[in-house]
């Protein structure tokens, strides 16, 4: 007798299992029930028909239901409602959608396929006009015909995961102002947030605002647009809303049957898929899986996953006895110029669980290039990797521009394998200068891990040196190692960092304690890791690597800036551009930082005033690098643009009388104030510092060139033991060792002068000096000690307190010719 398999729901799950069962079984009798117009519809598709960039609508639709019937001899029957299940007799009642009518149909086999559908809370005004969610075919078509018809200008999308991300993205090129309103304080909930952070930069780049943290507690209608209310109390005007907050298992025809579910509704099944109801099958966004990782029940709603359900579960009831092994949320989106890409867990769930990094796991987080540098078009990758202690791969992401794909498959396919950080280091991966390097990034991740797991590296996160530094007094705790060169300097650096080029390092080693922590930093992270090789070579104990460099420190304190007033070029310039002055074109695509800003410093050096040079760069962060370089140095940042993966400035020699944008009037290096600090009396010394702090504070470069008496503001308190000769501990027995010990110019009176004036200062809640000079060395003021006047005065480096410089006249002179205020105290 032939057997009947009904399935129920006909898009992935539903259809990959009616097709499987098919090749199988020629002589099974299958049935395939969809209450929508459509079955294997290609839903992870619908926003880009949204944003014109499927042109063809028809390519939705990866399978009809005549095509399905006539290769596979499968009865589809869309429009065709299941609405009970009787376990006990084997049969389900049918509507039929068109003519309203219900008939039974039985079965021997029964597959529940029903997916799952987006949440809509019970939040006020929820089912007001022009609020939409975006799940099935129908879906896209009425969002479609209202940007045709109703030309909305604003959208308001809510929620942050992979559909609303790519709908925003959709509706900005279709031309919308977009904001996306999250509740939570990321997108992209299977990232990190350090992860998600690198998107929450490039969506905001993009022209896209981000409402992180926010979630909505109300919508309504005010002259026909909806107003959305916030848990904050903002109010967010949109002609458009699309609801893309999560979705639920449709297991309520399920639960009516009797079929366990669990806490979340989720389906209950075995290792064969089959659930509690005898000869009842479950595939799909429905059901429960087990994590792959973890070995725990979870909810992972995908469409690899639903089809590889689907093609057991076809196989297991043709008389197979195959298991699904769980799930590994292998994941990844387009989110503008960038794609965010995750498998296994992550740190966030590993937290929750209660494991302690260090202890329980690792992670290591580095940024490579998607192919060699050397080859055009070669654009960072950012890769986080999470291993236990024993090299066990947990879980994988990545972020980057080109190339995250091929990355994330590699390690998904590794854990899945399970192979270990130790693996990654052997992989034998493709290699060509226009797809990899030689080292691949995969590879780069294993040398790295084991370097974690041997002690020959340690790193320390942002959160962890902000927090660090955020303490009063971390410069007795802490040593802030910057090992870029001079120009990289100049356009960023962490204040109160310490500056040693790594190729001088070896040779300036006695300028570093080596009683303290060190922190190790560059621009992605390989020189301050060579950095921190020498020094744990060398006697240094404890030493740290800011993992990610500046680059990615950098995008962690992202705050959108106001957009800078560019200069125009007129037309008459344009034409000698064109003509007698050639416009300069400068690639530095695929350049390892500090390749594109040297480039460009070498290009101008050639060039004379008013020529215009066009640099290219795959570097996310050059635009806000330039940006900064052009203030300090007093050229012109004429225009900022993207091409494709390109980002493209115009620069302009010098400033030719234009009125560049005032930050760069403010932060140039010709704006600079330097002091020479020569008395060591404690009013001066107050004077010294509120000056100082205030042009820092008006992002004025600031020196101070301590000389003779001024060193003793530089003292440490402590004695210090250092070899002297008998007049040189005479002049340090009779000078006041540190800012404590200053007294006052005038009306000293024995000391009693100078308590008075410190009393005072309580009172009216004046800051101490040495409060003054903290914030000094936090806003970036260069101490400088004099050499010469140490030498004379028989004062000694290690007498100085951290955080300041030793030079000699040389070098405050240097300061001073690029400064327009110089100070004599």
């Amino acid at each position: 007798m032939r057997k009947k398999t009904v399935i129920i729901g006909g898009v992935a799950g539903g259809a990959t299992t009616a097709a499987r069962l098919r090749r199988k079984d020629e002589t099974m009798e299958i049935v395939l029930l969809e209450r929508g117009q459509y079955i294997s519809y290609a839903n992870c598709g619908l926003p880009y028909y949204v944003g014109d960039v499927i042109k063809n609508r028809d390519s939705l639709l990866l399978q009809t239901p005549e095509a399905m019937k006539n290769k596979f001899r499968i009865d589809v029957r869309v429009q065709s409602e299941a609405i009970r299940i009787n376990t006990e007799q084997q049969k389900v009642a049918v509507r039929n959608l068109v003519d309203d009518t219900v008939y039974e149909e039985s079965y021997d086999y029964l597959v529940i396929a029903t997916g799952s559908s987006p949440v809509v809370p019970p939040i006020p005004g929820i089912d007001g006009p022009d609020i939409y969610t975006l799940w099935t075919v129908p879906d896209t078509d009425r969002i479609k015909k209202v940007l045709e018809t109703k030309k909305p200008k604003t959208a308001a999308v809510i929620g942050g995961g992979f559909i609303g991300l790519e709908m925003a993205e959709n509706l900005k090129n279709a031309g919308l102002d977009v904001k996306i309103i999250e509740m939570q304080d990321q997108v992209m909930a299977p990232l990190d947030f350090e992860m998600a952070q690198l998107l929450h930069e490039n969506i905001e780049q993009n022209g896209v605002q981000l409402l992180l943290g926010d979630g909505v507690a109300s919508f309504g209608q005010e002259d026909q647009n909806t107003i959305i209310t916030l848990n904050s109390g903002r109010k967010v005007q949109a002609d458009l809303v699309l609801l893309s907050i999560g979705v639920r298992p449709n297991s309520e025809l399920a639960k009516q049957a009797g079929i366990r579910l669990n806490a979340r509704g989720g389906i209950l099944v075995d290792g064969e898929l089959k659930t509690s109801a005898k000869n009842v099958f479950a595939v799909g966004d429905v059901i429960q899986v087990e994590n792959f990782v973890l070995k725990e029940p979870s909810m992972i709603p995908l469409a690899g996953t639903a089809n590889k359900q689907g093609r057991i579960c076809a196989d297991n009831i043709a008389g197979a006895k195959k298991t699904y092994k769980g799930t590994l949320g292998t994941s990844v989106a387009q989110v503008f110029d960038l794609s965010a890409a995750a498998a296994g867990v992550n740190e966030k769930t590993l937290k929750r669980m209660g494991k302690t990094r260090g202890k329980d796991y690792e992670a290591v987080l580095i940024n490579q290039k998607s192919h060699a540098g050397y080859y055009p078009g070669a654009v960072p990758v950012t890769l986080k990797l999470l291993f236990d202690m024993e090299g066990k791969i947990l879980g994988a992401q990545a972020v980057g521009q080109e190339g995250v794909d091929k990355r994330i498959d590699v390690l998904a396919t590794a854990m899945r394998m399970g192979g270990t950080v130790y693996d990654l280091e052997e992989l034998e991966l493709a290699y060509a200068p226009p797809y990899s390097s030689a080292k691949d990034p995969v590879n780069m991740l294993g040398f790295t891990a084991e370097n974690v797991l041997e002690h020959t590296v340690s790193f320390t996160g942002y959160q962890e040196l902000d927090e660090t530094m955020s303490q009063d007094g971390w410069e007795q705790n802490m040593t802030v190692l910057d090992v870029t060169e001079d120009m990289e300097r100049m356009v960023f650096h962490i204040p109160g960092s310490h500056h040693i080029p790594l190729g001088q390092l070896r040779g300036r080693l006695e300028e570093l304690p080596k009683d303290r922590l060190t922190v190790t930093y560059c621009a992605i992270g390989v020189r301050s890791y060579n950095a921190a090789r020498i020094l744990m070579q060398n006697g240094f104990t404890n030493v740290k690597v800011l993992e990610g460099g500046t680059s990615f420190y950098q995008s962690m304190h992202y705050q959108k800036p106001e957009e800078p007033v560019l200069a125009e070029i007129t037309q008459e310039e344009k034409s000698k551009t064109a003509g007698e002055k050639e416009l300069r074109l400068v690639d530095c695509c695929g350049l390892q930082c500090p390749g594109p800003i040297m480039k460009v410093h070498e290009t101008l050096k050639e060039m004379d005033d008013g020529e215009t040079v066009k640099v290219s760069a795959t570097d996310m962060g050059f635009p806000r690098d330039i940006e900064s370089w052009c203030q300090r140095t007093g050229n012109t940042l004429v225009k900022k643009e993207r091409e494709g993966k390109q980002n493209i400035v115009y620069i302009q020699k010098g400033t030719q009388g234009r009125d560049i944008c005032a930050a760069s009037a403010d932060q140039n290096p010709a704006n600079g104030k330097t002091m020479v600090v020569f008395s060591g009396d404690m009013d001066k010394a107050l004077a010294s510092f509120i000056i100082a702090n205030g042009a820092a504070a008006m992002g004025r470069p600031v020196t101070m060139f301590f000389t003779f008496w001024g060193l003793n503001v530089l003292r440490k308190p402590e004695n210090q033991k250092v070899k002297k000769s008998l007049i040189e501990k005479m002049f340090g027995a009779m000078m006041p060792r540190g800012n404590q010990k200053l007294k006052l110019s005038k009306m000293n009176m024995g000391g009693l002068g100078t308590k008075m004036m410190k009393k005072v200062m309580r009172d009216k809640h004046v800051d101490t000096l040495d409060t003054l000079m903290q914030q000094a060395i936090k806003n970036g003021v260069k101490l400088v000690a004099c050499t010469m006047s140490m030498d004379v005065m028989g004062i000694r480096k290690e007498e100085i307190i951290d955080s300041v410089e030793f030079a000699g006249v040389a070098s405050y002179l240097g300061d001073a010719e690029n400064s327009d205020v110089n100070l004599f105290i």
